[in-house]
C-alpha cells in the first residue's frame, strides 16, 4: 500500500471516530431533555477534590426540581442578571463575544450564555483551553438543538453553584432563606443571581455592599424586561 494511500485511510479513520465519538455525545444530551440528571461534572469534580484534600467540613447539597416548583422569580433573576438574550438567541451571543474578545480579562463572563454554562457546568470542566471552548460549543449547540428554552433554564436553575458546594436553587434557597424555592421574593431570588459570578466568593446569606448592589441593579432589570414572562415564554 502506497504512503498516499495509507494517509487516506488513516485520515477516513480519524474522521470516522470523531463523527462516532460526536454522534455518541448526543445520547446524554437527548437523554437529559427529560431525565433529572443525578449529578453534574462540576459536582463530581467538586467532590472528588474535597476528598483529595481531606476537607472533613465539605457537604454537597443539591436537589432537583422542576421548574414548576421554583419560583417565576427566580428564572428571571437569573436571565436578568446572567443572559438578558437568552429567549431570542441559538446558544451563543456573538455580540457580546465580540465585546468580551476587545476587553480581554475585563469581562470573564460577559459572553457567555446560560445554554454554554448548562453545557460547560453538566458535562465539562473549568479552564480556558482551545480543547474545552470547542467541546463546550458542541455540547451547546447540541443542547440549544435537543431541548426547549424552558427545559434549558429548568436544568441551569438546578445545577448552578449558589455557594461552596451548594448546586441548585433548591438546596441555596433552603439552606440561605429557610424557604422552598417556589415561595422565594423578587429580591432573594436577586440575592441568588447576584453570586453566580463567584460563588465561593459571594455570599447570598451575608450580602456584601458589592453583592446587594448588584441585586439591586438585577431587580431594576428585571422590571424593564417585564418581569418573569420575559424568560418564561
Amino acid at each position: 500500500m502506497s504512503a498516499r494511500r495509507r494517509g487516506r485511510r488513516v485520515r477516513r479513520l480519524a474522521a470516522g471516530l470523531v463523527a462516532g465519538l460526536l454522534l455518541a455525545s448526543a445520547v446524554p444530551v437527548l437523554a437529559l431533555r427529560w431525565l433529572p440528571p443525578l449529578t453534574s461534572s462540576f459536582m463530581l469534580q467538586r467532590e472528588i477534590r474535597a476528598r483529595l484534600e481531606g476537607d472533613a467540613r465539605f457537604a454537597l447539597r443539591y436537589r432537583w426540581l422542576p421548574l414548576r416548583r421554583i419560583s417565576p422569580e427566580m428564572a428571571i433573576a437569573v436571565v436578568a442578571a446572567e443572559d438578558q438574550k437568552f429567549p431570542t438567541h441559538w446558544g451563543f451571543d456573538w455580540a457580546s463575544i465580540g465585546d468580551a474578545l476587545a476587553e480581554g480579562e475585563a469581562r470573564p463572563r460577559g459572553a457567555s450564555t446560560i445554554t454554554q454554562q448548562v453545557a460547560k457546568n453538566l458535562f465539562l470542566w473549568p479552564g480556558r483551553s482551545l480543547v474545552r471552548k470547542g467541546l463546550e460549543a458542541w455540547f451547546t449547540v447540541l443542547i440549544e438543538g435537543l431541548w426547549p428554552k424552558r427545559r434549558i433554564l429548568e436544568v441551569y436553575l438546578n445545577v448552578a453553584e449558589f455557594g461552596p458546594g451548594v448546586y441548585g436553587v433548591g438546596a441555596a434557597s433552603e439552606l440561605y432563606f429557610g424557604r422552598p424555592a417556589g415561595s422565594l421574593r423578587r429580591d432573594q431570588a436577586a440575592l441568588l443571581a447576584a453570586v453566580l459570578p463567584s460563588p465561593r466568593r459571594l455570599h447570598a446569606a451575608a450580602p456584601s455592599p458589592y453583592v446587594r448592589e448588584r441585586a439591586a441593579q438585577i431587580e431594576r432589570e428585571i422590571a424593564r424586561l417585564g418581569g418573569p414572562a420575559y424568560a418564561l415564554r
